[in-house]
């Protein structure tokens, strides 16, 4: 909606996103190979990973999984002890 599209045409490109990647990740099953396909040097994609890159997203993404893990394991532990 920040590039100037309605909500609902924004939703519908999201979704469709998701269920292509999808889609595609379940039929090839490499998520590296799928980027390095639609990562045209000097196009849109490789244009949008650099500012995630940037901005430091994987890193983000790879703390929030640990932290992730971390209070799954924290709350098992707590069931552990109150059985």
């Amino acid at each position: 909606m920040l590039a100037g599209l309605p909500r609902p045409t924004s939703e519908a490109l999201v979704h469709q996103l998701f269920v292509g990647s999808s889609a595609l990740l379940a039929d090839r099953g490499d998520p590296s190979q799928l980027r390095a396909m639609v990562t045209s040097p000097g196009g849109t994609t490789a244009a949008g990973l650099r500012v995630l890159e940037e901005h430091g997203v994987r890193s983000a993404f790879l703390e929030a999984v640990m932290a992730a893990t971390a209070r799954s394991t924290a709350l098992a532990n707590d069931m552990k002890k109150s059985t």
